[in-house]
């Protein structure tokens, strides 16, 4: 069986990938607490594929979440389904590039990708 990694990326990404991890949370029997209560054996079918197996039957998405501003990761931190991540899968800077693309990409950007490639 394969694992997958989901890289979620600046704002567009981390929004995105956050309304995924809420829908197959759902399909998967997942709650907001990270606990299985589904009701079906076919919930539970490849399940580790995409999620980490916790104590407590608990399981947590195999996911980073990344931004060079902290705004969209605390807007997902304190979303309804933000506590099913764990808190140091969350990767981001202190200030963001005002959308520029150079700014983004040789410094603040290459700095932060630094910070979290020992994942």
């Amino acid at each position: 069986m394969r694992e997958i990694v989901h890289i979620l990326a600046r704002q567009c990404g981390n929004l995105i990938g956050a309304k995924f991890w809420e829908v197959i949370s759902d399909e998967h029997g997942i709650d907001l607490t990270d606990t299985y209560h589904g009701d079906r054996d076919l919930q539970l079918d490849c399940i580790s594929m995409n999620y980490n197996e916790a104590t407590g039957d608990k399981y947590v998405p195999r996911a980073i979440l990344v931004d060079l501003e902290p705004g969209t990761m605390d807007s997902i931190r304190l979303g309804p389904f933000g506590q099913i991540f764990r808190p140091d899968n969350f990767v981001f800077g202190q200030s963001g590039t005002g959308n520029n693309w150079v700014k983004d990409h040789y410094t603040e950007g290459a700095e932060l990708v630094k910070s979290w490639m020992w994942y």
